[in-house]
């Protein structure tokens, strides 16, 4: 019996594909890192200014994502589209229990409002020079991993 062992350069090649076909969505984040940071929507001020009701940057920002991904899903149902490698794009309806998202709406929206910064752009704000939010990016890390040890103890199914 033969076994086939990869060589180096094998590996080396495919570890390299790997990181062409990555390429495009670091390309991606970098590009939404740099709209984020100018459009002023990862500036803890804007969101202050959000939670306190005095300016109207941050809900035309939220409100046009919501627009955007309500007709995205729309025209995908609709017209039947496809992933990029062809395979069927579905989309499961959410649970009817309200109280789930009041909840976790709530406390997602309390965590906002004390760090300043939304867990998304966390990494961006990093890179645009504000070290202190390694903290927060450590906080949120070890609530996802304190949150995956007791999800199965939780009542949400």
């Amino acid at each position: 019996m033969t076994t086939s062992v990869a060589s180096p350069q094998s590996e080396r090649r495919s570890v390299a594909e790997i990181a062409v076909s990555l390429l495009p969505y670091l390309l991606a984040g970098m590009a939404f890192g740099f709209i984020a940071v100018k459009s002023e929507i990862l500036a803890w001020y804007r969101i202050q200014e959000m939670f306190r009701f005095q300016s109207f940057h941050m809900y035309g920002v939220i409100g046009s994502a919501v627009l955007v991904g309500a007709t995205s899903i729309q025209l995908i149902k609709r017209f039947n589209i496809k992933s990029w490698d062809g395979q069927d794009i579905t989309i499961q309806d959410k649970d009817r229990t309200w109280l789930r998202y009041i909840l976790g709406g709530t406390f997602f929206g309390l965590g906002w409002g004390l760090i300043g910064a939304c867990p998304g752009p966390m990494l961006a704000l990093i890179g645009a020079g504000l070290p202190a939010f390694l903290i927060a990016l450590v906080g949120a890390i070890l609530g996802t991993r304190v949150y995956g040890m007791v999800m199965n103890r939780l009542p949400h199914g």
